[in-house]
């Protein structure tokens, strides 16, 4: 019924099974072959990726070697620059001290070379440094050629046949392909003879004749001494009283690479910077135990052979007077001696020039000014004090050391009560109370009370007595302030205020007694109600620490300075700021004038700035040789005082700086403070100690 299936043909060649199975096999190896052709591509590519990859990486450690090598090359290169601003600028100030020697004709060609000199473009130093070293290779292969010595021992040493200038031989390393940090450094004998010779080229042979006698003292014939911390990649050593807690100078720069990278508050860095070290800084001086120079006149010291005078001629951009005697060493761990907070680099001197008319700053007689008022065009002149600028009622004539006061750790906190009869000094973790109005001149003072406060082995950084000499108020490197009742049978701590940041770094007082005022290591100033004990507001502006303050008399207007560099002031009535006076310089000190419109500022840059509160007039004075510490005004106003690293105790006259007294102590002074009548002066140092001056009239 239904058609038969029709059958498919054979596979030709056999069964359609045998078929099949036959181009099966073919396909699998035909597959085969060709993933193994791929395989050995791929190994083929990974070699050539390999040895490019070996090749790279050799490459890398090549250039990192190569960076390494730049990086110390620029590291030299970096320390050579310091080293050569602090040679210009010393050589700056032995042609200040050569100067007055020349004939009147001759001083006027050698002022205008001097600015000559300073205006060099970069193209003509470019062109003198390849002079320089073209001249200076030409003499290293005369020397080869006439000692027949290999190359490389005459860049590793001198040649015994001469000896190179400072000059050929920078010029003869550099042409050796030496770099400059690992360079013979020149042989003093060839220093002092260019020296030498340059000074002898400016003097007429009279000139030689008349001064030699007077030029070359012993003092002069010093070889100047560069400090290693100068030759460092800090341009400026740490000041004492703003100085971190690193041993050295590597492990501090490395801390200051972290602090840069890292993203920690202002009160955390403030924090990691409230160490004090306590070593002495420098052996006692023939200033010491009260002995004082007395400047005259802008310009004139006696005895200005003495050793440790200040007040030579000021080189620069605003710098100190460069001394014959070499700074200290404040870098080294075993010379520390001094509170620090936090203190940023800074360069060499970047502030103002000086002019003067001979191109120098001296006045008349060639002799080094040290006080400058600033016009209105913002230069500075040498100020001709007026005759009763060191006579007159109310203005002293010296101050005599008449006790000194053991604390045992470093002071860095003094005040005297009122009346004069009680010192307290504050060290570490304790206010010390001494009693001088029974122990003056007395050998052995002992403290006859002591007031145990903040952490054992945090220090004060500020001690404030209220009017009624009954209420201490205490800061320093803890949240709290503490406030101490003096009145009972045993002083007490009778509250404590507590405020967000880590550290007070100093205090003030309104003159009702009502309120105090506390400068904060996170910038704020914060103001406290002492009746109720509470803190009523802050004041915010100042960008870093606030390192000090002081109140205006009738109690209406507040001035602070801060590691920001700047100087702002406020107004309590408004609460409100009203100024801000900006430095190149960090601000350590501050007095504002109780009788008149002047404000004194001391600087990390060791100059002291008097402003007038409304007016632009100023007054910048250089006798201190390193950071200005403290600063206080007499109750008269007449006059005032600062201390400073340099070890002095400086008094001048208000407010155009002529020098009434100096004290030179055995190291740094600290702190400071002036008797409410004027007759004693008590100073707090890194040598443990404090000292009480009578001011004598």
């Amino acid at each position: 019924m239904y058609p038969a299936p029709a059958r498919h043909p054979a596979a030709p060649g056999g069964g359609g099974s045998g078929g099949a199975a036959s181009g099966l096999k073919f396909t699998v190896a035909d597959t085969c072959e060709r993933i193994k052709e791929e395989f050995n591509f791929i190994q083929q590519q990974y070699h050539s990726l390999k040895l490019e990859c070996e090749k790279l990486a050799s490459e890398k450690t090549e250039m990192q070697r190569h960076y390494v090598m730049y990086y110390e090359m620029s590291y030299g290169l970096n320390v050579e620059m310091h080293k050569q601003t602090e040679i210009a600028k010393r050589l700056n100030a032995i042609i200040g001290q050569v100067l007055p020697f020349l004939a009147q004709e001759h001083q006027q060609q050698v002022a205008n070379a001097v600015e000559r000199a300073k205006q060099v473009t970069m193209s003509e130093l470019n062109a003198i440094i390849g002079q320089q070293q073209q001249q200076g290779l030409q003499q290293l292969l005369q020397q080869i050629h006439a000692q027949q010595l290999p190359h490389g021992a005459v860049v590793g040493g001198l040649p015994p046949g001469g000896l190179l200038g400072f000059a050929g031989a920078a010029a003869a390393a550099a042409a050796a392909g030496v770099p400059p940090h690992l360079a013979p450094p020149p042989h003093p004998a060839a220093a002092a003879a260019a020296v030498q010779a340059q000074a002898q080229a400016l003097l007429k042979p009279a000139d030689l004749q008349q001064h030699r006698a007077a030029a070359e003292t012993p003092e002069d014939r010093k070889p100047i001494a560069l400090p290693d911390e100068r030759l460092g990649h800090r341009s400026v050593s740490p000041p004492e009283k703003f100085r971190s807690r690193t041993p050295d100078l590597e492990s501090d720069s490395k801390r200051r690479k972290e602090e840069k990278l890292g993203h920690e508050s202002d009160a955390e860095k403030s924090d990691q910077d409230l160490v004090v070290d306590v070593a002495n800084e420098e052996a006692s001086s023939p200033h010491a135990n009260g002995e004082h120079s007395d400047p005259r006149e802008n310009g004139t010291l006696e005895k200005l052979g003495a050793p440790g005078h200040v007040g030579g001629p000021v080189s620069g951009a605003g710098s100190a007077s460069v001394k014959d005697r070499p700074p200290s060493r404040s870098g080294s761990s075993s010379a520390r001696s001094t509170p620090s907070l936090k203190s940023k680099d800074i360069g060499f001197d970047g502030h103002m020039r000086i002019p003067a008319s001979n191109g120098l700053n001296n006045i008349a007689g060639g002799k080094p000014a040290y006080s400058y008022h600033m016009n209105g065009e913002g230069q500075l002149q040498p100020v001709p004090f007026p005759t009763d600028a060191l006579v007159g009622a109310g203005i002293p004539r010296h101050a005599r050391q008449i006790n000194t006061l053991t604390h045992g750790e470093v002071v860095c906190a003094v005040t005297i009560s009122n009346p004069t009869k009680y010192v307290y000094t504050g060290g570490k973790g304790c206010v010390k109370v001494w009693d001088i109005g029974q122990s003056v001149g007395s050998a052995s003072v002992k403290p006859v009370s002591q007031l145990d406060c903040l952490q054992r082995d945090n220090y004060i950084r500020s001690v404030k007595l209220l009017p009624d000499g009954r209420t201490l108020i205490v800061g320093g490197e803890a949240s709290q302030l503490s406030i101490w009742d003096l009145a009972s049978p045993t002083p007490r701590i009778k509250a404590e205020l507590t405020s967000s940041a880590p550290a007070c770094y100093a205090l003030a007082i309104s003159p009702d007694s009502k309120v105090c005022f506390s400068c904060c290591s996170d910038g704020n100033i914060a103001v406290w109600d002492l009746q109720n004990q509470t803190l009523v507001r802050q004041f915010q502006g100042h960008t870093d620490g606030a390192s000090c303050i002081d109140i205006s008399a009738d109690g209406s207007k507040l001035w602070t300075g801060g590691l920001d560099n700047t100087v702002r002031s406020w107004d309590l009535r408004e609460g409100r700021q009203l100024q801000q006076h900006d430095f190149t310089s960090q601000i350590f000190s501050l007095g504002y004038c109780p009788t008149g419109e002047w404000l004194a500022v001391g600087m990390e840059n060791s100059n002291v700035e008097v402003l007038h509160a409304t007016k632009s007039d100023k007054y910048q004075l250089h006798l201190h040789d390193s950071c200005v510490l403290s600063l206080r005004f007499a109750s008269c106003g007449k006059w005032f005082v600062s201390t400073g690293k340099d070890n002095l105790l400086n008094a001048w006259r208000t407010p155009y700086g002529a020098s009434i007294f100096q004290s030179k102590e055995s190291s740094s002074v600290l702190s400071c403070d002036i008797s409410a009548d004027d007759k004693y002066i008590v100073t707090g140092s890194g040598d443990k100690k404090a000292t009480v001056y009578e001011v004598i009239y």
